[in-house]
This record gives C-alpha cells, structure tokens and sequence, in this order.
C-alpha cells in the first residue's frame, strides 16, 4: 500500500471512530446474550458429538437448537445443517407455512433475486409455490426506503397467511430496514389481520443492531449459517426461529409430519455451529467496520454509497456504484486478487442459477459461497451496483480497502 493510500484510509478511520465505537457497543451487547445462552442451556464438550440414522436423543442437536432460540430472541428455533442457503431456508420456512389458496404478501417489495422462480413470481417452475396453488402479492416501497403502511392497510384486507419483511437490500438501491423500524408494521399487521403470520427473511441482519425483529414482534425469522450467526465457521446450514408452533410447522417440512424435530442426525458434529454463533457477534462487528472503511473510502472519492459511512446499519452489506461494467469488473477482481483462497482467479460476468442477470462474484472463500467473509457481487445493469459484504477480520478488509483504492485512483 502506497504512503498516499495508507493516508487516506488513516483520514477515514479516524473519521470513523465514533462509528465503529457504537458498532463495538452492538456487539457487547450481543454477545452478553450469546454468553448466557450457552451458560443457560449448560454446554458442554459432549454436545459437539456427532449423530447418525434417525438421529433419537440427539443432545448436541436439541441443545443447539435452545441456544439459538436464546440468541434470536425467540420461544423456539431450528439449526439445520442440511438447508444449503438462505433460499433454501426461506423456502423451506414458506413451503411449512402455505397451504393451497393462501396469499403471501410481501410488504418489502420485489424479494431477492433467487426467491423470483421458487415463490413463482415471474414465468413457471415447477415445486414452486404458485405451482402449489399459492398467491403472491407485493407492495413496493416509499421513496425514501420505508415502509407503505397506508398500500399495507389496504393490503392487510384480504387477510394474506403471511406477510413477509425481507431486511436486508438485496439488490435495490436502500437502506436496509432496521428491526425497530419493523415494528409499526408488525403492529399494525397484528392489528388489522391478526392471524396473518409475519415472517422476516434475517439473512445479513444479525447482530448488526441490539435486537432481533422477533424482539419486536415477528412471528418466524429465518437467515443462513454461512452469513452472520455462522461466524465464519459453520460449513453449511440455515436456521429458523420463532413462535413455538410455527417452528413445529418448519421442523415437520424439515423432516416428516408427525416426527419433525424428534428425528434428524448430523454426522459431522456440532462443534462450527455452537463455535461459529459464539464468535459470530464479533465477527459481525469486523464486517460492519470493513463496510463502513469500504464507504468512506468511496465518498472521499466523490462516488455514490449506500448506506454512507456514518449510517446505522442493519446488515453488513456495502453497495458501491461504479461509472462503467469494467470499472465494476476491476473492483471485483481487486477483491478477488486480496483474497486467502484462488487469489489468482479473474471472475468474469456469468449466468448464475436464480439469478435474473449475469453476475461477477468475488468469493475468495474458506467456505463456498460464504458471504460473512469478505466477498463482493454485482448483477450487471445498468446502473452498475456492487454489492460488497463480510471480512473475518477487519485487518483484511482494510488491506481490500487500500487496494481497491489504488486501482481507482490509476
């Protein structure tokens, strides 16, 4: 790194202070909350153990299922190292939920981009939910990033099974949505459809903030092992938690109706998961701080961010936007030459399964496809947008901060 970079990402950092102070603050918190679920649920070395077949009387499964019930805020909670994503998880949680004839709201706009063929939005697939009989509706939302609430009072008419909050930005141009700005929403779906379920996909949310969105009221909350609670430890998994008897409903899809969470073993042991959400309010912290360098990097560029540097966040994804495609082919392949595995690999755009567009990923991953590690995407579309996320140790987000910086100023 050149004396004039190392400068300017000095200049930011001290900017920043106050920003990664309160960041710190969040993770105390949560981590207080971590601690005493493992202390409450008494954990020990034998519940690291691995299971096989029906997997009866699992200790490490049950004990690790209480522990995140705990850390989510929630009355119950499954971890499920067979759900391969998060999509695979919010499917799953979906599927458990919705019977033929009901109607899925969403009152977050448009969701993901891999959720469009699975709820069946757009065209048909077959297994998706529309295949199954089952409506979704969307309201889009304000300007400014928030919530319609007067289009979801009007929506809230036709009494839809569930209403659904996706966090995190995905691939819009927002903010995310933080769990207490969740809450009049819950209210008022509570108030007006009471037997509407609020689901929230978590993925990228947690421990950004205090409090998780079933602190304030959702019903189900659902997010991915290899985002935040993973830590960058677990290998694989998804996770849900909630309501008591919507969890029961999850565990009988997981597994088969009337055995649900009884059955289900784990060969490879327990130990990433319980290490993994242990670590995982620190680790978190790490890649808020790196998110926050990345956008005080760019404004002191005079480029656009969102959110901008001194931003509450609520997930620990940074978007980025870049004036051409190779502009935003550079950054990616800065990021992917600054990572600890296939450095030596140039990404190039391609049509990745679920997506609407080509994309270029940076991911230079211990564990594939993790994005709690320091990855960066990008649909390409105009206007050229990427997305970056994640960095075990801020350390390593800043030496990604000072090389994407260099190439920028060339």
């Amino acid at each position: 790194m050149s004396k004039r970079t190392d400068e300017l990402i000095l200049n930011v950092e001290n900017e920043l202070v106050p920003v990664f102070r309160r960041m710190e603050s969040v993770e105390n918190t949560c981590m207080k909350r971590v601690l005493s679920a493992f202390n409450n649920n008494r954990i020990a070395a034998r519940h690291f153990n691995f299971s096989t077949g029906y997997g009866y009387d699992d200790e490490g499964r049950d004990a690790l299922d209480r522990v995140f019930a705990e850390v989510m805020q929630a009355d119950a909670a499954l971890v499920v190292p067979q759900l391969s994503s998060g999509t695979h998880t919010i499917f799953t949680v979906l599927s458990a939920i919705l019977r033929p004839g009901d109607t899925m709201l969403s009152a977050t706009g448009r969701p993901y981009d891999t959720l469009v063929e699975a709820i069946g939005i757009e065209g048909y697939t077959p297994g998706s939910l529309k295949d199954f009989g089952i409506r979704y509706k969307e309201i889009g939302l304000c300007e400014n990033g928030s919530i319609d609430s007067e289009a979801l009072r009007d929506a809230l008419d036709d009494k839809p099974r569930i209403v659904y909050f996706q966090r995190s930005r995905g691939y819009a141009w927002r903010n995310s949505l933080l769990p207490s700005e969740l809450k009049p929403s819950f209210d008022l779906v509570k108030e007006l459809s009471p037997d509407s379920l609020i689901v929230v996909d978590n993925c990228y949310g947690e421990f950004t903030q205090e409090n998780e969105p079933t602190f304030y009221g959702a019903d189900v909350i659902m997010g991915s092992l290899i985002k935040n609670p993973g830590g960058g430890l677990a290998h694989t998994g998804g996770y849900a938690a909630g309501r008591k008897d919507v969890i029961d409903l999850v565990a009988n899809r997981i597994t088969v109706p009337g055995i649900g969470r009884e059955a289900g073993s784990y060969p490879g042991g327990y130990l990433p998961y319980y290490q993994g959400v242990f670590m995982a309010p620190h680790t978190v912290c790490q890649a808020l701080k790196t998110a926050a360098l990345f956008a005080g990097v760019f404004e002191k560029l005079g480029l656009e961010t969102m959110p901008s540097s001194d931003a509450e966040r609520s997930d620990i994804v940074q978007a980025l936007r870049f004036d051409t495609k190779e502009r935003l082919i550079d950054f990616c392949r800065v990021i992917q030459s600054v990572s600890p595995i296939d450095s030596f690999v140039a990404p190039e755009p391609w049509a990745m399964p679920g997506y609407i567009d080509e994309v270029i990923m940076a991911a230079g991953t211990f564990i594939q496809g993790a994005s709690v590690e320091l990855t960066a995407d990008a649909p390409i579309r105009v206007p050229y947008t990427a997305y970056i996320q994640g960095a075990l140790t801020y350390s390593h987000g800043r030496i990604a901060a000072g090389s994407v910086l260099e190439m920028m100023m060339k």
